[in-house]
């Protein structure tokens, strides 16, 4: 066959282009994309589900501390470490940069084929001002404090342009020097911008400044937001601004009532503001995954006995009014309801991370609810290097989920798994998967009963289904047409190519005489279920 040979670079091209999409896609910057029920973090082109652990504050400040960690680390099967990264040894001297300390870390985590999400503390961590550099402490004219009950505070207040600035420019030159030393192998996944802002000790800012700002009119950007997006409003948000008329101008007492609640979004807003815009800063520099944390309230705590305005469930909406750098609303959920805090963050506009919760035995149970239930596209436990076991119980669930993570992944986008958190006080939950309903309950046999059960369902085909977990038991009910039995059930692991490789078949006492689908409470484990159907 001959070919004109004008036509040859053309062809060559067309042929090229399937493999120079792949390459394009692969070595894309990690980001957030909506993938069927859900939005995941793609790295290198696929879905990536973080089994990560936070540090402590100041660990990684050290090279020669973090030297024996990162191993003991990827032996508790983690793929993410979350590690701070202070502004003060960023930039001590103002407008001199020293990335040594970055670029040791990535080397350090690379070796260990592991993963890095940093935490930006800069002009607030906890509600405090600690990490921010002594030249930014020391100038509290240029840099002014919060006026906390008629005293200056050692904070930095969130209404200086010039603090805003400065955080802005060190933030924006660490992006520049992430992308410039790490656009190949994309070992930073994500940034924490700030930790746990808000005001502690008062409901609010009280300086010149910001009392000022209190007493002018609320923004109409803000007011415009909450009236366009009312029917999806946070419901307390909706509800105290409906309370006080639904007013779209006023001062922030007008509008909001004059509360603790007015103050909290007032200042809500203002953080909102300045983060949002440091947040811009550093995208416009390297534009990855960028998230917040919160440190969350009770349902009657009064603003200021937690950090009043961070991005608490019932301000989000203010937060987001404010801007739209942050990709991310997040928890740092010690609460032991953990499914109550789960639902609250997990929002259409919002997909679930887990930046810092508990570890040991309740982190083990609860990974698996927020990756089945709420789709969440990570995990980690605080004080990772205070726990370092690996046979430990979080070492144990992150080694079925390293394998599983394709799938459950696969299944989020789906739509086609579920989570769950049993206990004595919860002993049961009904799941509609897969054309039938599912009645999981605590795993209970020969008079032995699970106090507590975790796990998560996915349906992998018809009438058959993949779980993993421990200490629950689950009956199915066909939705329509004939009854449903159990055919055979089978433990198994996945090997690193993502391949089933079966162990036992489990017909005997193990699934009761094929009366139930069973998880031992004692070890957790991945089990498949085939059902048959008959008269």
């Amino acid at each position: 066959m001959r070919i004109r040979r004008s036509l040859l670079p053309t062809l060559l091209l067309l042929g090229a282009l399937p493999t120079c999409s792949l390459f394009a896609q692969q070595n894309a910057a990690p980001h957030l994309e909506k993938r069927g029920a859900a939005t995941q973090l793609i790295v290198d082109g696929k879905p990536f589900l973080i089994l990560g652990g936070e540090l402590h504050n100041s660990s990684s400040s050290s090279l020669d501390y973090m030297k024996p960690i990162w191993p003991a680390l990827a032996g508790m099967h983690l793929n993410t470490v979350v590690t701070p990264l202070s502004w003060e040894l960023i930039e001590p001297t103002e407008g001199k940069y020293d990335f040594t300390l970055v670029d040791d870390l990535l080397d350090q985590a690379r070796q260990q084929h592991l993963r890095i999400v940093f935490l930006w503390l800069a002009s607030w961590k906890n509600g405090m001002s600690s990490y921010a550099p002594v030249w930014v402490k020391q100038d509290t004219h240029r840099f002014p404090r919060v006026v906390e009950n008629v005293a200056e505070a050692e904070v930095l207040s969130p209404m200086a342009k010039a603090t805003q600035d400065a955080d802005a420019r060190a933030f924006a030159a660490t992006m520049q020097h992430i992308k410039e030393a790490d656009s190949r192998d994309h070992t930073v996944l994500m940034m924490q911008v700030e930790n746990e802002v808000g005001v502690l000790g008062d409901t609010r800012d009280h300086s010149d400044a910001a009392n000022r700002a209190f007493a002018s009119a609320v923004p109409a950007e803000l007011t415009h937001y909450l009236a366009a997006h009312h029917d999806a409003l946070y419901p307390g948000l909706r509800a105290l601004w409906e309370a006080n008329g639904s007013k779209t101008s006023g001062t922030w007492a007008e509008v909001f009532g004059d509360t603790d609640r007015a103050d909290e979004i007032f200042m809500a807003w203002h953080y909102a503001r300045f983060i949002q815009a440091v947040t811009a800063a550093g995208q416009a520099a390297d534009n990855i995954p960028m998230y917040v944390n919160t440190w969350l309230a009770g349902d009657d705590a009064t603003p200021g006995n937690y950090p009043s305005g961070g991005p608490e469930p019932w301000v989000v909406d203010i937060w987001k009014a404010a801007g739209s750098a942050i990709d991310v609303y997040s928890p740092d959920l010690y609460d032991p309801n953990f499914a109550l805090w789960c639902k609250r963050y997990h929002r259409p506009d919002n997909p679930l991370f887990m930046p810092e919760t508990r570890g040991g035995s309740a982190g083990a149970a609860n990974v698996f609810y927020a990756l089945g239930e709420h789709a969440a596209f990570g995990f980690s436990p605080f004080a990772i290097e205070s726990e370092i076991d690996p046979k430990g119980d979080l070492a144990n669930s992150y080694g079925l989920l390293a394998g599983l993570s394709p799938l459950v992944a696969q299944h989020q986008a789906d739509g086609t798994i579920h989570g769950f958190l049993l206990n004595r006080e919860h002993p049961s939950v009904d799941l509609n998967l897969g054309g039938y309903t599912l009645h999981v309950t605590l795993d209970e046999i020969f008079g032995s009963h699970a106090e507590t059960g975790y796990g998560l369902i996915m349906a992998t085909g018809p009438d058959e289904f993949l779980g993993a977990g421990e200490g629950f038991r689950v009956d199915f009910t066909a939705r329509s047409g004939k009854r449903a039995g159990i055919a055979s059930v089978d433990e198994g692991i996945f090997n690193d190519d993502g391949q089933w490789i079966p162990g036992r078949r489990l017909n005997g006492d193990e699934n009761d005489q094929g009366k139930g689908w069973r998880f031992d409470p004692r070890q957790s484990n991945i089990e498949k279920v085939k059902l048959y159907r008959f008269e």
